[in-house]
C-alpha cells in the first residue's frame, strides 16, 4: 500500500530526475514494465527503457522551469497528485504556467509502474495587463 509520504518522496525524485536530464535517476523511477502516458488517451512509452529515451528525447534547459507538487490522495498503490510547472519567459516565449494532475501507480519498492499526466496550460496575461 502507498502513503502519502511515499508518494510525495516519488514525487520529489520525479522533480530531480527531470532537472538532471541524465537516465540514471530517470530509470530509478519507474519499473521494468511501466507505462507513461503523457496524455490519458494514448499508449504511452512502454518500457523504462522507452520511458527514458522518451524522457531525453527533447530535454528542457533545467534553468528554463520549476516545478511544486502536492500528493493529494491514496487508495493502494495508486496517489494522486497536483502539481503546477511554470516555464521562464525567454526572448522568444512568454511565461506559460501548466497545472498538472498526476496518476501514479507505485509498487512496493517505490518505484512506479503506470504514469499517467493530465495537463492544462494556463491562458496567457494579455498584453499590459
Amino acid at each position: 500500500m502507498t502513503d502519502l509520504a511515499q508518494l510525495g518522496g516519488w514525487l520529489r525524485r520525479y522533480v530531480e530526475a527531470w532537472r538532471s536530464n541524465d537516465p540514471v535517476p530517470i530509470r530509478a523511477l519507474f519499473s521494468e514494465d511501466a507505462v507513461h502516458r503523457w496524455h490519458p488517451w494514448e499508449d504511452g512509452a512502454r518500457g523504462v527503457d522507452a520511458i527514458v529515451a522518451a524522457w531525453l528525447e527533447e530535454p528542457d534547459d533545467p534553468a528554463a522551469w520549476e516545478m511544486s507538487c502536492e500528493p493529494l490522495a491514496v487508495n493502494e498503490d495508486l496517489g494522486v497528485a497536483r502539481c503546477r510547472t511554470r516555464y521562464f519567459a525567454t526572448a522568444d516565449e512568454p511565461e506559460r504556467i501548466y497545472h498538472n494532475i498526476f496518476l501514479v501507480r507505485l509498487t512496493g519498492d517505490g518505484r512506479c509502474s503506470d504514469f499517467t499526466e493530465y495537463y492544462m496550460k494556463e491562458p496567457g496575461k494579455p498584453a499590459g495587463g
